[in-house]
């Protein structure tokens, strides 16, 4: 297991460790008040994309990955400083725990999926559109956002890399085929309502290589280069902080964006938003609590149980927005379904991120990778 104490958020800097740095920091002004920075980026892209005539229909006119290319960018700054600051050399530890691994493929790929298709069918039985919207967005599984609603709890770093990276590789090998299982053999097998879709493998592969492989990639070579010109100190203690805030604002940019281009579906239908957020509030709650529960009882410490519960709670809303427009069409129910879920998501995981720090003494208590708590005010972090 890592001796990490805690590791920063993307505004923060360098990952602090017992050894190196006995006095544990806070959290800064940018993360303490990051849900007010996430409602105002939501509130903003709203308005523009009511308010600017043309802007969605702009911002969709050249996609990466089905994904509008200032999204895409977007994405990319906001996991290249996370990924530049994880320490590659301890990654082969990560892949060797057996109960890390395990518990989170089960989570991932076995209860993840069944759950929302559960929750789909149980909110949503008479809104067929909606409903294979929600479940598409329960077989794409998290490979961006994760990382920073990891850091910001302090888990694991390394770890969540190794997961993501796993994530990546079964969604290319099983999402057409969970779709397949979830959209026509159950519902046959249950006597429900099927639904045809037919999904992209190249997309699918595509969307790993852009959004995962593109930053990682970037982020080992910084890495590599950084420690071989300057050291590690160097490195951590001064590079790092100066790239970190960038991840932050990669995040509020895409927001922003991201509901720039389906405000008019999200403000012209506020019935239907409600009623696909309701499974989904229920889906993210659900999934983190009982990661955070599992892992805890196959023995994990605090820093691997919050990486564990924060990969298995993300989904790949990005993905999921891409297989439904080219599958349905970008006015489709499916479509808004799949915007719904980062609507949702942002601002629930970054709740959980709170809860997870408050809850971190209360279920591992004495474990040395438990971070501090919130602090009651704000406080500047240091390099």
């Amino acid at each position: 297991m890592p001796s990490r104490a805690v590791a920063p958020s993307p505004a923060t800097g360098p990952a602090a460790r017992p050894a190196e740095r006995p006095v544990l920091q806070e959290m800064s002004f940018l993360d303490r008040w990051l849900p007010v920075w996430i409602l105002a980026a939501m509130a903003a892209g709203l308005l523009l994309g009511r308010l600017v005539p043309g802007l969605a229909e702009a911002l969709d006119a050249f996609t990466v990955a089905g994904v509008s290319v200032p999204i895409a960018l977007g994405l990319l700054v906001m996991m290249y400083p996370v990924l530049a600051k994880v320490r590659y050399d301890e990654t082969h530890r990560i892949a060797a725990d057996r109960r890390l691994m395990g518990t989170s493929l089960v989570l991932n790929w076995i209860v993840g999926p069944a759950l929302m298709f559960a929750l789909a069918w149980l909110f949503l039985a008479d809104l067929p559109e909606y409903r294979t919207g929600l479940i598409i967005v329960g077989l794409a599984r998290c490979i961006a956002m994760v990382l920073i609603w990891n850091d910001l709890a302090c888990g694991d770093r390394e770890a969540a890399v190794v997961l993501v990276a796993v994530n990546s590789v079964f969604q290319v090998v099983a999402f057409g085929a969970l779709g397949w299982f979830y959209l026509q053999v159950l519902p046959g097998w249950l006597g429900l309502p099927t639904t045809t879709a037919g999904f992209s493998v190249g997309a699918i592969v595509l969307s790993v290589l852009v959004f995962l492989g593109v930053p990682l990639l970037a982020g080992f070579l910084t890495r590599v280069l950084g420690e071989r010109a300057r050291g590690r100190a160097w490195y951590e203690g001064r590079f790092l902080p100066r790239i970190g805030p960038w991840a932050l604002y990669g995040l509020l940019f895409t927001i922003v964006l991201l509901f720039a281009l389906q405000g008019e579906a999200i403000t012209t239908s506020p019935g239907d938003v409600a009623r696909i957020a309701l499974p989904l509030l229920v889906y993210f709650t659900v999934m983190f609590l009982l990661g955070l529960v599992a892992s805890r009882a196959v023995g994990l410490d605090y820093a691997h149980s919050t990486t564990v519960a924060f990969t298995a709670s993300g989904n790949n809303f990005e993905l999921a927005i891409a297989v439904a427009i080219a599958t349905f069409g970008v006015h489709s129910g499916q479509a808004l379904a799949g915007v719904v879920g980062p609507l949702i998501e942002v601002p629930v995981l970054v709740g959980l991120v709170y809860v997870a720090r408050w809850l971190a003494p209360r279920l591992f208590p004495g474990d040395p990778t438990v971070p501090p708590p919130v602090p009651a005010r704000t406080a500047r972090s240091t390099p």
